[in-house]
């Protein structure tokens, strides 16, 4: 790790919001994706042409409407780490420019560390969790956006009764761009 690090030309702390919603509604009810959060940075290797790690820790919630004569409601909580790594390829400017775009893809990890669902413990659920993604950012000075989809290829749990099939994400993040 440490010598990807000594590469680096960018350090990115960054924070955002996140909506994640399943791809299945289980038999009981329906899942919808709520908006939660997520803090940490990634670190850009390259120019034109870039690899970016990262590491966020990250808070995924989805709300469960129960169908039926007597409708249940809960929130389902998941917390973790997520690791990333993208390439990426800027279409606009350079290290120097005010402005810059870019466009990103890759894959992703979450590793789940605590759970808060009714009925349901850490153990019921698969982690980790792999994904992939696509995205856009806009760099103005040293200041960045980025916007990301994520499609997971894991399923989100390991019971048979509750099976919600795998993570859909939409992550948002703002930071600053440190250059070395």
């Amino acid at each position: 790790m440490l010598p990807m690090l000594m590469m680096a030309q960018a350090l990115k702390p960054a924070i955002g919001i996140n909506v994640t919603n399943v791809s299945e509604d289980p038999d009981t009810g329906e899942m919808q994706g709520q908006v939660a959060w997520q803090v940490g940075a990634s670190f850009l290797i390259g120019k034109k042409f870039y690899v970016e790690p990262g590491v966020f820790y990250v808070k995924k919630s989805t709300k469960y409407v129960s169908s039926g004569t007597s409708p249940e409601e809960f929130n389902s909580d998941l917390t973790g780490v997520r690791i990333p790594v993208s390439v990426g390829l800027s279409l606009l400017g350079n290290e120097e420019s005010l402005i810059g775009l870019r466009v990103f893809g890759g894959g992703s990890m979450f590793i789940i560390t605590s759970v808060d669902t009714p009925d349901l413990v850490k153990e019921d659920f698969n982690s980790p969790s792999w994904g992939v993604f696509a995205g856009a950012g806009v760099d103005i000075w040293i200041l960045f956006v980025d916007l990301k989809y994520e499609w997971s290829l894991t399923d989100v749990t390991s019971v048979t009764d509750f099976n919600v099939g795998q993570f859909r994400s939409f992550y948002a993040n703002a930071g600053v761009r440190i250059r070395f």
